[in-house]
């Protein structure tokens, strides 16, 4: 479980730098009514990638943790640190892939570069967010 919690860890790195890097891109693009490259598009692409891959590690991370064999949910609900951890963290993470994935969705039926960029931009500025919002920055640094 330590490799899974190290790996965990250092790919939130890679998630964040590519999450911020995707979302100003589109946000900048957006704004200055630039077109919409193929690089836009790999870009948000390992975005969704990278972002899967976390949750794909998290929810093994989650399953393996066994949190709920030391303290039953009530308790964990009355700890603010168990409660970010088992449920504030995973459900923030959740929804920032459902709004990656919906982004990422919802630009390619677009026509238009705006539209596409606009796409991105809106959903992943939510994800970002989100991920901002509930990561835990005193284990990250």
């Amino acid at each position: 479980m330590a490799t899974v919690k190290i790996l965990h860890q250092y790919w939130a790195y890679l998630v964040l730098l590519i999450l911020v890097l995707a979302t100003f891109n589109a946000v900048f693009k957006t704004i200055t009514k630039k077109e919409y490259e193929p690089r836009d598009f790999r870009v948000s692409l390992f975005t969704l990638i990278v972002s899967h891959i976390q949750l794909l590690i998290g929810i093994v991370l989650w399953f393996a943790a066994d949190y709920f064999s030391e303290m039953s949910m009530g308790e964990i609900m009355k700890n603010s640190i168990m409660r970010s951890n088992v449920v504030e963290h995973p459900i923030a993470m959740i929804l920032a892939v459902v709004f990656i994935t919906m982004g990422y969705s919802k630009h390619k039926k677009q026509l238009t570069s705006t539209g596409k960029l606009k796409k991105i931009a809106i959903f992943y500025s939510i994800a970002l967010l989100l991920v901002c919002a509930k990561i835990p920055w005193a284990k990250l640094f």
